[in-house]
């Protein structure tokens, strides 16, 4: 066989792969699409029956206007924290600042081989009650978890010892920056649900544009997430997922859901245990709710965090996320519910797929750009896109147009029209750190099926200058 044959053959061969890999792409964007663009219409559909409706005839309730448990009880606070001592002591005392005398109790969980974080801890918690330091019999890191049910056990501990039972369970991480009224909302709606999920606002990046960039994908993909997805997700009657902060659990609800009462109601050999125990209390009859509030200012009752900036972090966290909820969750949590909630889980497991459709729509766009090349040194035969390529590419344009749309509605109503004009660009670098995120979470999740245990792959975490930050 001559080299020009097999330069042929080599040439046909790529763009046989390309035309396959396009299809896969194709297929693979349209469903994923069209998925999305469901969710809008529901979310615009429940937004107009309100805005004419109920909104329309009443004023929108504010935590001014909300009226105060007619059983209020005290709230305990788990913030887990592992090599946290640059942002835990800003944190705690931002945290009693803002709730002042509110009736709550901050448990903090560190490990013996991190005194650092120990020292910070102590240094905020000498001399004030509220808040209590707990520390694990064996080293760190483990899981998140592992850290959550030494909390548990050391809040029952206090219950025993002072004869009362706490109302609810509320989650936060080391550099959380919470609002004031969030206690107060919490106490209220726990009397009526046994999971209340507040919304998560990062805080836009800072440094060099790259790491605002990283950072500022978060702001967009909560923008939309916090803003639309589970407000949808709650209007079907599916499940809550809990986003590990500023989510509040009913206290015997979450006691009920330790498999072994002895160790707690947080599965250790999870590395998204707040997730599961959203849908655990749902799977168990309970309900849980999404609640966006204004306060008396109009500003949301949200928690705001620095989520990371830079490629490495951001892509450890998503990995997490993916192994937890999309990989592990298939057999973790199964397909319990009806119709919505199977529509709401397969929605939660498809990162990784989606991922891998990313991958292939990048690739497509390479292959183009090798055969363009090879063309202009080498004739090559037309291969026209079949009328069902064309076709779907249209429809990919069209709901690509509406997602980029919608994003940037979202965006900028969370953060301004100038960060949500930015979200576009900043969708090639999510895209990248979702395809990086989800090979690393594949390798992460083979090894633990071979025995390796999964433990807490914490990412570096800063608190804001509260005087100068947003």
């Amino acid at each position: 066989m001559g080299v020009k044959a097999l330069g042929d053959i080599l040439v046909a061969g790529l763009a046989l792969l390309h035309h396959e890999i396009l299809l896969f792409a194709a297929v693979g964007l349209a469903i994923g699409g069209v998925d999305d663009f469901l969710i809008d219409l529901l979310f615009l559909a429940r937004k107009a029956w309100r805005d004419l409706f109920i909104y329309g005839r009443h004023d929108r309730m504010t935590t001014a206007t909300l009226p105060p448990s007619p059983n209020p009880g005290r709230i305990a606070i788990f913030v887990p924290a592992w090599r946290e001592a640059d942002v835990i002591g800003p944190m705690l005392r931002h945290a009693l600042g803002r709730w002042g005398e509110a009736d709550y109790r901050i448990f903090v969980g560190a490990y013996p081989n991190d005194p650092a974080t120990i020292d910070a801890i102590a240094a905020v918690a000498q001399g004030d009650p509220r808040i209590l330091l707990g520390i694990t019999p064996h080293p760190g890191p483990t899981t998140k978890a592992d850290c959550l049910n030494l909390l548990w056990q050391a809040m029952l501990d206090e219950e025993t010892r002072e004869g009362f039972r706490y109302k609810a369970i509320v989650l936060h991480d080391a550099e959380d920056v919470v609002h004031a009224d969030e206690i107060r909302l919490f106490d209220v709606m726990i009397d009526r649900f046994q999971l209340v999920q507040l919304p998560v606002l990062p805080l836009p990046g800072q440094g060099n544009w790259l790491s605002r960039a990283i950072a500022n994908h978060y702001c967009d993909e909560f923008a939309e997430s916090h803003g639309k997805y589970l407000t949808i997700r709650e209007a079907l009657g599916a499940s809550v997922p809990s986003a590990g902060v500023a989510c509040a659990f009913e206290r015997d609800t979450l006691a009920a859901l330790a498999r072994d009462p002895g160790h707690g109601p947080f599965d250790p050999s999870s590395l998204t245990e707040d997730y599961e125990a959203g849908l655990r209390i749902r799977d168990n009859g309970g309900r849980g709710i999404f609640v966006r509030m204004r306060d008396a200012d109009g500003e949301l009752v949200a928690t705001r965090e620095y989520f990371p900036d830079t490629i490495d972090s951001a892509v450890r966290q998503k990995a997490r996320w993916i192994v937890g909820i999309s990989l592990a969750g298939w057999d973790r949590m199964g397909w319990r519910g009806g119709p919505f909630e199977w529509w709401m889980r397969l929605r939660d497991r498809r990162a990784a797929l989606s991922a891998f459709v990313l991958f292939a729509a990048y690739l497509t766009i390479a292959l183009w750009g090798m055969l363009w090349l090879i063309s202009l040194v080498l004739p090559i035969p037309p291969r026209p896109l079949t009328p069902m390529i064309v076709a779907l590419l249209w429809i990919n344009v069209g709901l690509m147009s509406w997602r980029g749309l919608m994003r940037v509605l979202f965006v900028g109503q969370a953060y301004g029209w100038r960060h949500g004009l930015g979200a576009v660009p900043r969708t090639f670098i999510a895209n990248l750190i979702a395809i990086l995120a989800a090979r690393r979470a594949i390798f992460q999740y083979v090894r633990s099926l071979l025995g390796r245990p999964l433990a807490w792959d914490k990412t570096q975490h800063r608190f804001p200058d509260m005087q100068s930050d947003p």
